[in-house]
C-alpha cells in the first residue's frame, strides 16, 4: 500500500526503533494528525494470553473520564416503565419487539450501542447474527445488559468503551481525537491500560502487554514503553 506525502512527513518525527512513554507518545500522535478532519486517536494493544481459551479471555468496558469526543448513539431494548426510564435518560431509541425486523430486514443500524434489559435477551438473541460481528450483542460484562438502564445510559454517552481481543489477541479502542489537549489524551490512555491490566486472567502466563501502540486515524503509530505497567 502506498503511503500518502502527509502520512510520509509524519512518519519522519517518529524514531521506529524506539519505545516512548505514554505523554511523549501523545504528544507525537497530536504533532502526526494532520488530516483536515479532526481525526481519532487509537489505541492497539497485544496482549500475552490466547483468546481461543476461556480463561484466557480479556474484555470488559472503561468510562474514559474525557470521553471519545464522538457522539455516540444508544439503543435499548426495554419494556413496561423501562421503556420511559430509558427516553428519559437520553436513549437514542428505545423498543422491543417491533426493531427486530427493521434491523433484519431493512438493515437499519444508525447506532453505535445496544443496552437490553435482561427480560428482553430472548428478543435481543435473535439478531445474534446480525449483531455479533458488528461487536454490538449486549453483554453483562460490558454493563449492557442491565437493568439500571439510566446508569447505562449515563456512562456510554459520559465516554465508555468496550474492550475486547480480536482474533489475533489485540485490542483496538478510541482514546479521543486529534483536538484533545494533550493532558486529556494522556489521562484517557491511563485509564484505559489501568482497566486491562486489572482485567489480566489468571491463566495468563509470561509478559502480559506484548505491545501498546496509539496512533491517529491517518498517522503512523507510535510505540509506547510498556515496562512500568
Amino acid at each position: 500500500m502506498k503511503k500518502g506525502k502527509r502520512y510520509l512527513e509524519a512518519a519522519k518525527l517518529i524514531d521506529r526503533t524506539t519505545t516512548y512513554d505514554a505523554t511523549e507518545a501523545v504528544s507525537l500522535v497530536k504533532k502526526c494528525a494532520s488530516a483536515k478532519f479532526d481525526e481519532t486517536i487509537e489505541a492497539h494493544i497485544r496482549l500475552g494470553v490466547d483468546g481461543r481459551h476461556a480463561d484466557q479471555q480479556v474484555r470488559g468496558a472503561v468510562v474514559l473520564p474525557h470521553g471519545t469526543g464522538k457522539t455516540v448513539r444508544v439503543l435499548v431494548f426495554a419494556k413496561g416503565e423501562k421503556v420511559e426510564e430509558a427516553k428519559a435518560a437520553g436513549a437514542d431509541f428505545v423498543g422491543g419487539d417491533e426493531l427486530i425486523p427493521r434491523i433484519q430486514k431493512e438493515n437499519w443500524l444508525d447506532f453505535d450501542v445496544v443496552v437490553a434489559t435482561p427480560d428482553m435477551m430472548g428478543v435481543v438473541g435473535r439478531l445474534g447474527r446480525i449483531l455479533g460481528p458488528k461487536g454490538l450483542m449486549p453483554n453483562p460484562k460490558a454493563g449492557t445488559v442491565t437493568m439500571d438502564v439510566t446508569k447505562a445510559i449515563n456512562d456510554i454517552k459520559a465516554g465508555k468503551i468496550e474492550y475486547r481481543l480480536d482474533k489475533t489477541n489485540i485490542i483496538h479502542v478510541p482514546l479521543g481525537k486529534a483536538s484533545f489537549t494533550e493532558e486529556k489524551l494522556a489521562d484517557n490512555f491511563q485509564t484505559l491500560i489501568d482497566a486491562i491490566v486489572k482485567a489480566k486472567p489468571s491463566a495468563a502466563k509470561g509478559q502480559y502487554l506484548k505491545s501498546v501502540v496509539i496512533s491517529s486515524t491517518m498517522g503512523p503509530g507510535v510505540k509506547i514503553n510498556t515496562a512500568k505497567y
